[in-house]
């Protein structure tokens, strides 16, 4: 029942989507009046307040714990050589439809305005279990200023599996979709598992949790999660990615090999930042959500937001961490002598249930835009995408009466890849890319 009633929402938004579309989506002189109490209404999330005192920053403090290379090293040395990127593209086993190809239950998902201008719905196979759900989103636009990580254009998007359905071999796992665009009309994509070494490198485990936010800087994945319900950003290296050796529901070694739940490669973790403050229970360290990257600061730094529920009376924080620019530390964070990385900007926003954030400053612009995805406040409907600054908010309108519910219903991931100037984000069904100066004219 719960999924035939998704559906029909879809196909909802699927006829508002051609009416939208009949109208040419004008703003009437009747929407342009509308109040600033009408938009309180609609969720706006106000402007940014900055927050500078020791009480308010010293919970976003992080301590740095890297695994020891002769961990990492036995494990690759029981496995196997690690590979990188380009072999895992090299192996693609799934290939996506572009939206033009995709059900309309597929499309309903889009965002009604902006409009999407790439779109893709993913292999049958993966959307068939509606246990396993994308959460985040980066690209080698994160990776890379020139766009490409060596010679391909890539998205890695994290998914996470339910604990109480589906298949019990995937029971609360996390993967990652590592697909190759260069070829637009017909992207590519293989499945890795996120592991944790043990035992001294000897073994590993799945990662069990719930994926919030995802980066790709440099070779470093870091993934927001709350595995075994301690919080965590987990760092992960894309050159010690692992091939498995058997095909078995166990994930870790056994007596024929190396498992991963039937997954043909693994990613194990090589660190993690942990908030020195303990876990988020009380609000003081902010539950981990989104991630993002801003290329716009000097030195690249990391952004996130506080994840809170829709309908719950906690507001969001938004916030970022500087990139280390030393050269033996590429895709870390910049740390004190004693491992520490504090936030080097934080904000207080009226934002509940933010999804996906972004941060860019425009050329000549006084300071950051911050973006938000942000679930609505019911399960019927759909999340509203707005900009944040010092002197308010904007958001994404759609139809003459004006409403701000115009993003998708899950309201995941935002990326911002510089180069193409696309901010790149998912549906629940749905990988997909709209313009950044597109997002900007869809604002009130």
């Amino acid at each position: 029942m719960k999924q035939r009633g998704r559906h029909r929402r879809r196909r909802r938004g699927v006829a508002l989507r051609a009416a939208l579309t009949g109208t040419g989506l004008a703003l009437t002189a009747a929407a342009t009046l509308i109040s600033t109490s009408q938009a309180e209404v609609a969720g706006n999330p106000g402007a940014l307040k900055p927050l500078t005192s020791a009480s308010d920053t010293a919970p976003l403090r992080l301590q740095e714990r890297l695994e020891p290379a002769a961990v990492l090293n036995r494990l690759s040395a029981a496995m196997g050589r690690p590979v990188g990127v380009d072999t895992v593209l090299g192996d693609a086993d799934r290939r996506m439809r572009a939206g033009a190809d995709c059900t309309d239950d597929d499309r309903s998902s889009l965002p009604l305005t902006p409009e999407a201008t790439r779109s893709y719905c993913w292999d049958p196979a993966d959307t068939a279990d509606t246990a396993w759900r994308p959460a985040a989103v980066t690209t080698s636009g994160d990776a890379d200023e020139d766009g490409v990580w060596g010679s391909h254009r890539v998205v890695l998007t994290g998914w996470t599996h339910a604990t109480d359905t589906g298949r019990a071999a995937e029971r609360g796992l996390t993967r990652v979709a590592f697909t190759d665009l260069d070829d637009p009309a017909r992207p590519v994509y293989r499945w890795v598992l996120l592991v944790l070494p043990v035992d001294g490198g000897r073994d590993y485990r799945p990662l069990t949790s719930g994926v919030s936010g995802m980066v790709w800087n440099h070779g470093k994945l870091l993934v927001t999660a709350s595995d075994g319900g301690a919080e965590a950003l987990y760092v992960y290296d894309l050159d010690r990615i692992q091939r498995t050796t058997t095909n078995e529901p166990a994930v870790g070694r056994v007596p024929h090999g190396w498992s991963a739940a039937g997954y043909r490669y693994v990613l194990p973790a090589v660190g993690s930042y942990r908030y020195t403050d303990g876990r988020c229970e009380g609000g003081r360290p902010p539950c981990p959500g989104p991630l993002a990257l801003d290329r716009s600061t000097a030195p690249v730094s990391l952004v996130a937001a506080e994840r809170t529920s829709p309908d719950g009376a906690r507001r969001a924080r938004l916030w970022r961490y500087a990139f280390s620019s030393a050269p033996d530390r590429a895709g870390l964070l910049a740390t004190d002598s004693a491992g520490h990385t504090d936030a080097v900007e934080m904000f207080r926003t009226k934002a509940r249930g933010v999804r996906g954030v972004l941060s860019y400053r425009q050329a000549g612009a006084a300071g950051s835009s911050w973006y938000t995805g942000q679930l609505p406040g019911s399960e019927d409907g759909r999340g509203g995408l707005w900009r944040q600054d010092a002197d308010g908010a904007k958001g994404a309108r759609c139809g003459a009466d004006g409403s701000h519910h115009c993003w998708t219903e899950s309201a995941v991931a935002l990326s911002y890849w510089q180069e193409t100037g696309e901010v790149w984000s998912l549906s629940d069904r749905m990988l997909f890319a709209v313009p950044l100066t597109s997002l900007e004219r869809s604002l009130d």
